[in-house]
């Protein structure tokens, strides 16, 4: 039965993402889900949860959607089509709802699921993966790839974190160098480690050649 759920989630959300150009496709989803169920398989937690929040957690958030509410409703009732328990149901859109970066305006996971597929996604944020779908992202916006006259954002509310002014490399210090410290478990703060070094040799390597002989 599982198995025919996970199926089924898999080609649904293959449809909800076959045209997305910002780094939030299926082969995103596809590595979240392969981080979380490496993590489970070191710290434990329910499997199916786990593995329904990695596949789901994109095609509500609103970096993919224009109308969050209404995606909401959406899965909520794909959801109930499924056979799926109203508890596992209700932690489903409970991690989901939860996990997102926000700039930092985000309560703490409360479960060991969730604390998973939140490290699953932050570790894909990370790292040579987490560089590229960052310029990605930056291109299918319209966002500048740097401006040294841009300040980087300390501190922001919700709003000003989706639509203030930033450029690619803006987003390492404004998001992506601050999630090796935010890894909730053991395991996925192993993984960050290597990640999070790889960014910062970028970040040098990528400021040199911008200021050129200066």
């Amino acid at each position: 039965m599982n198995n025919e759920i996970i199926w089924r989630t898999e080609k649904w959300v293959r449809e909800k993402l076959a045209h997305d150009h910002s780094g939030h496709d299926w082969e995103h989803i596809r590595r979240v889900r392969d981080n979380a169920l490496y993590i489970a398989r070191q710290e434990g937690g329910d499997l199916l949860i786990i593995e329904l929040a990695a596949l789901l957690h994109d095609v509500v958030d609103d970096k993919v959607v224009t109308d969050v509410e209404a995606a909401y409703r959406e899965l909520k009732e794909w959801l109930n089509t499924q056979g799926i328990a109203f508890e596992v149901t209700e932690q489903i859109l409970h991690i989901i709802s939860t996990m997102s970066f926000k700039g930092g305006n985000r309560p703490s996971m409360s479960t060991l699921e969730g604390k998973i597929v939140q490290d699953a996604d932050r570790l894909d944020a990370i790292g040579a993966i987490g560089i590229a779908r960052t310029f990605m992202y930056a291109g299918a916006k319209g966002h500048a790839m740097y401006d040294k006259d841009v300040s980087v954002r300390e501190t922001m509310t919700e709003k000003e974190y989706r639509q203030g002014k930033s450029t690619a490399v803006h987003h390492f210090y404004e998001k992506l160098l601050k999630l090796n410290d935010l890894m909730n478990t053991g395991t996925a703060k192993r993984l960050a480690e290597e990640r999070h070094e790889y960014m910062e040799h970028f970040l040098q390597q990528f400021m040199k050649e911008w200021n050129g002989w200066q």
